[in-house]
């Protein structure tokens, strides 16, 4: 285990009070696994690196590699246009919307939570009820009849309804429930075996509990926060360990070919100077160099961030049950790294 890199976990867990667990591979070699805070605060039960994290956003890696999957068998096309994918009528929807602009949030369509207009994530369940949202058809709702938002491949703008309407790609052009797909064709192959999309109201063992912290010292866990089960936009429970597992097949080419790869791996578009979006995938950059990888997400109890760095094959993983604290903890990691790289 890197001591460095683990007392400057320490140091920052001291500060922010983190709740999770963070984790770190080079290779085969493991160099941090350290865990914080309880999974269940009631009952006292410790994170741990078994320990299963929601991780929001996180989750639309694997809606895009799903959709890869299906371009690569011939069954979709990245500039097919959604109306030729999906059998569901949306009024106001520019008919030049494609899968590529959906993957790469360039659609120009309306959010269902357009964090521009809206601050606060349970104003979404006045009016629909977070315990009847189960499967993506439940979201509709939420902005099929919204008009556009912008026009189609104008610009950038991190869009969650896209999302929700790749899945119902993905379910019709596989005949498989979204979720189902998901654990079949990526958490299967890549052996993320305690990994899955877990009903709130059904949770199995080894869940961290998402917990919203109050400013007097209250708290509430986040079950009431989100939808009952999560989708292709976010809301899949994984380990850090089965995380490294997903970047170790997505590299090795075990869910995708090295073209479909690559293509998924491209700077598609530019978000703000050495920072670019592909398909389903933060990168950054500097000059020609790319120097990582990585996802994110966040949501009332949950934060989450993981990277893979090309240059040195590391992985990290950090996973959090608290609705922030783990990007204090990614760029602690980052900056221990990047000293060693100096070096």
């Amino acid at each position: 285990m890197d001591i460095t890199i683990t007392e400057r976990i320490a140091t920052i867990q001291s500060n922010n009070q983190f709740s999770g667990t963070a984790f770190i591979e080079n290779g085969e070699r493991l160099l941090v696994d350290v865990s914080y805070g309880y999974a269940n605060r009631s009952e006292q039960l410790k994170n741990q690196a078994a320990t299963r994290y929601g991780i929001a956003s996180g989750c639309k890696l694997f809606t895009s590699i799903a959709i890869c999957q299906l371009v690569e068998e011939g069954k979709l096309s990245f500039d097919s246009s959604l109306s030729e994918c999906l059998d569901i009528n949306f009024p106001y929807l520019d008919k030049k919307v494609t899968i590529h602009h959906l993957l790469t949030h360039t659609s120009g369509i309306p959010d269902y939570f357009d964090e521009e207009v809206m601050d606060d994530f349970e104003e979404l369940w006045v009016k629909n009820p977070m315990y009847h949202i189960r499967c993506l058809r439940d979201f509709l709702p939420l902005f099929q009849n919204d008009c556009m938002k912008s026009a189609v491949g104008e610009q950038f703008h991190y869009n969650n309804a896209g999302y929700i309407l790749l899945g119902l790609v993905v379910e019709q052009a596989s005949g498989l429930d979204f979720t189902d797909y998901i654990e079949e064709r990526i958490f299967k192959v890549a052996g993320m075996i305690d990994s899955g999309y877990f009903a709130f109201d059904s949770l199995p063992e080894r869940i961290a509990l998402g917990y919203i912290d109050n400013s007097d010292g209250t708290w509430k866990t986040n079950i009431y926060s989100l939808p009952a089960k999560g989708g292709s936009d976010g809301g899949a429970f994984v380990t850090a360990k089965d995380m490294v597992r997903l970047w170790d097949a997505l590299m090795n080419h075990q869910l995708l070919n090295e073209a479909f790869t690559n293509k998924l791996l491209t700077t598609h578009t530019l978000v703000k100077e050495d920072s670019f979006y592909g398909y389903g995938i933060w990168i950054k950059k500097s000059g020609n160099n790319i120097l990582k990888y990585h996802v994110m997400g966040y949501d009332p109890g949950v934060s989450f961030h993981s990277a893979f760095f090309p240059d040195s094959s590391l992985k990290v993983v950090v996973c959090s049950n608290k609705s922030a604290g783990a990007s204090d903890i990614m760029n602690g990691i980052e900056e221990e790294l990047t000293k060693v790289r100096a070096n």
